[in-house]
């Protein structure tokens, strides 16, 4: 039984003190159910409806939101989304008024693709903060052959060798051109012949040069989690080079 009191507030007993939160959150018996959903995205507090949550069909929030989903709720009650919460804000101003974020826009791209708000992924990606950093690079690595199978061989090479340690040293050849290709053959010979490992980048036949490769390797690298790429400064033609890689971890 509820008891309703109006005109003046009961505090209630010390040991029985609820939160503002999760007052928020008490439903009772038959009562539609509240539109207002206050959210805890990994220690950021935000709060919004579930009309707006739900707004797009297909994103991973309409999903979160449905009537059939199971909710996950922090101590105080509030709906909690297992995700850095910094960018949150800018998803949820999208999902509410249409309005496109103006700063942080590689950061609220990545929340955008988890979230799966397809409609602010596509208007994101024609930014040149993302076409220039995401479409343009992934275009130019389409032509570099095998880049994504070496890029794993270089990381599984790597880790078999820092088994017991943090750092470990991998051997790169980076080859641009066929004639790149034909001043490593003899030193890649060599190295096979010493039962080496060694990584081989290129040719490719994109504009870019081996500079833009680098910078796209340490990028991707980060991403599979080394806290460090050691990049040579100086860059030549047909370029062998021993990688440092530091794992996070």
């Amino acid at each position: 039984m509820s008891e309703l009191i109006t005109g003046q507030r009961r505090k209630p007993a010390p040991c029985m003190m609820p939160s503002r939160a999760r007052l928020a959150f008490i439903r009772i018996p038959g009562a539609p159910e509240s539109p207002v959903v206050e959210l805890n995205v990994g220690g950021e507090l935000y709060t919004t409806t579930l009309g707006t949550l739900r707004k797009l069909p297909g994103s991973k929030l309409t999903e979160m939101f449905s009537s059939s989903a199971k909710a996950c709720l922090d101590a105080e009650g509030r709906f909690f989304i297992d995700r850095c919460g910094t960018y949150f804000g800018p998803i949820l101003e999208y999902m509410r008024s249409g309005q496109l974020p103006t700063q942080h826009i590689p950061e609220v791209y990545r929340e955008a693709q988890f979230y799966k708000i397809k409609p602010l992924i596509k208007l994101l990606e024609d930014m040149p903060q993302i076409f220039g950093e995401q479409v343009a690079r992934k275009q130019f690595l389409l032509q570099v052959p095998g880049y994504s199978e070496n890029l794993e061989l270089m990381v599984r090479l790597a880790r078999a060798e820092a088994v017991a340690a943090r750092c470990s040293r991998v051997l790169v050849c980076l080859v641009q051109n066929e004639k790149d290709d034909a001043n490593c053959a003899d030193a890649l010979r060599s190295l096979e012949a010493d039962k080496r490992s060694v990584v081989k980048f290129g040719p490719w036949k994109a504009a870019l040069d081996i500079r833009d490769l680098l910078d796209c390797m340490n990028m991707d690298i980060k991403a599979q989690g080394y806290q460090e790429l050691r990049l040579p400064t100086q860059v030549e033609d047909g370029m062998m080079m021993s990688t440092l890689l530091t794992s996070i971890n």
